[in-house]
């Protein structure tokens, strides 16, 4: 594939990948190891809000009910020291919270549903009210201890995926309306400020739930600020001890299930431009999906995170890092966790990519070529950057030859390509070649995360880039004007 480039491009292109990332629920946040991952990511990449499960689950001790001993009158009280725990140290990282409203606290709920190996409650609240004043409490004490004007800056979505039976019970629809009402209701009387919204649905569910969320808020005059949903692209995994694995979606079928959200939005005159943010997003949807920790992970969501903005104003990967617990405390060290970060602060594949279009950001001009294996920017300083991927879901080690071409100079060019592909950046290769040890030492831990850098090339260059891309190859280059400035008496040819 050949490319030339004039320059004089300008095609659309919204990179907001990293508006948002995902976690595990609030309460691991207390670790000293999710504290040292996301303190990595925040480190290497950096992402504005976090959003999890379990504010008001009882590991964080929020809410509370006790008798009175003189009137007998039960009374509510709350607890915020986890809680001011687990800002205090966003706060240090540089991170907002994007608050998830869930999920309901054991004394609160109105029936005995859970879901995963944490017992998260999953029921309606027993009284409303409650449920409301919980809400004001713990937006007024955030208030309280950051001031309002930075409160204010969190987004506030209501549950999760209520469309599953699993995460709602029995999907009630009408039944999360009504939450849906109340809790941005209360959100709103806090202060009007806050960005509040949902119903944060996950799988094709667009043409019956958010259609009739939209209707509902229309009908009820709800407070409503953006409509947010999950997007996972795999089919059911087939299941092997501790282990799924999942079938990808075909790379140009990734945003099928998304397709109809823009456009049911806009279909209503009062919601039509509304941001809409994809709260979790990943390839597969389950905790222990060894395609995770591939290259070829790396390589699908560099795809989707080159075009992911053209119909969301936020898309936020599930999760930051694996210190993660849905299904239980995972038995070994890659086991297809979530995490865009292993245990041992071992970055995947992935966290590179995320990497990769960060620096896109960081001198970005305009956009001069996008397609289904690159994207080329124009940068701030004269010269060109880009990433270039190839998805090979099949694993048949295909490989694909990009020829690139620029506006610059024919000479006095420098070309920078940092490479992540399965031979010179694929930690879950090397740790399967060191004897797959659960808990691996000190030593071995030293040896992944070497192993787990991309490889770094540089050279004089003419105005033209030849790239070859092995299978699942993601690689960032740019390329720039930098006339040599030696010296006096420096002369780099006689050392070579």
């Amino acid at each position: 594939m050949t490319y030339n480039i004039t320059g004089n491009e300008n095609i659309p292109f919204n990179n907001n990948a990293f508006y948002c990332i995902g976690t595990g629920r609030m309460g691991l946040a207390l670790q000293k190891q999710y504290f040292q991952q996301l303190q990595f990511v925040q480190e290497k990449i950096g992402f504005e809000h976090i959003r999890g499960h379990g504010l008001f689950h009882d590991d964080m001790a929020i809410y509370h009910e006790y008798k009175d001993e003189s009137s007998g009158e039960i009374k509510v009280e709350y607890n915020w020291t986890y809680l001011d725990m687990v800002m205090d140290s966003y706060k240090e990282l540089k991170i907002k919270p994007f608050i998830e409203l869930g999920f309901m606290p054991k004394e609160l709920a109105s029936d005995k549903q859970t879901i995963f190996y944490w017992k998260g409650n999953t029921t309606p609240p027993k009284e409303y009210d409650k449920w409301a004043s919980l809400i004001k409490a713990t937006l007024n004490h955030l208030i309280d201890r950051y001031g309002k004007d930075e409160v204010v800056q969190y987004p506030v979505e209501v549950w999760n995926e209520p469309n599953l039976p699993g995460f709602w019970k029995d999907a009630d629809m009408e039944e999360y309306f009504k939450l849906y009402e109340v809790s941005a209701k209360a959100v709103k009387e806090v202060d009007t400020r806050f960005k509040v919204g949902g119903p944060a649905v996950c799988g094709g569910s667009d043409q019956k739930w958010i259609k009739a969320f939209l209707e509902f808020v229309k009908k009820q005059h709800c407070p409503l600020d953006f409509v947010s949903r999950h997007h996972y692209t795999t089919e059911l995994p087939k299941n092997a001890g501790h282990y799924g694995y999942p079938k990808l979606h075909p790379k140009a079928k990734c945003f099928e299930q998304l397709d109809s959200t823009r456009g049911i939005v806009d279909s209503f005159e009062e919601f039509k431009g509304m941001n809409i943010h994809v709260t979790e997003f990943n390839t597969s949807y389950i905790p222990n999906a060894p395609v995770h920790d591939m290259n070829l992970n790396a390589a699908y969501i560099a795809l989707m995170l080159s075009t992911f903005g053209d119909n969301h104003f936020s898309y936020s990967y599930w999760t930051f890092g694996d210190i993660f617990e849905e299904c239980g405390v995972p038995f070994s060290l890659f086991h297809g966790g979530f995490g865009l970060v292993a245990n041992g602060v071992i970055p995947k594949p992935t966290f590179w990519t995320f990497f990769f279009y960060k620096k896109l950001s960081q001198k970005y001009e305009k956009c001069v070529l996008r397609n289904e294996n690159c994207i080329v920017v124009k940068t701030t300083d004269g010269g060109y950057s880009g990433i270039a991927w190839n998805i090979d879901e099949t694993l048949s080690g295909s490989e694909i030859t990009l020829d690139l071409s620029f506006p610059l100079r024919e000479k006095d060019n420098s070309l920078l390509t940092q490479l992540v592909d399965e031979e010179v950046c694929n930690p879950l290769k090397v740790w399967h070649d060191l004897g797959e040890h659960a808990n691996p030492s000190k030593e071995e831990l030293d040896i992944l995360r070497a192993s787990a850098n991309p490889l770094v090339k540089t050279s004089r260059s003419s105005n033209k880039i030849h790239l070859v891309l092995k299978q699942n190859a993601v690689c960032y280059f740019e390329i720039k004007s930098a006339p040599i400035k030696s010296d006096r008496g420096y002369t780099y040819q006689r050392l070579v």
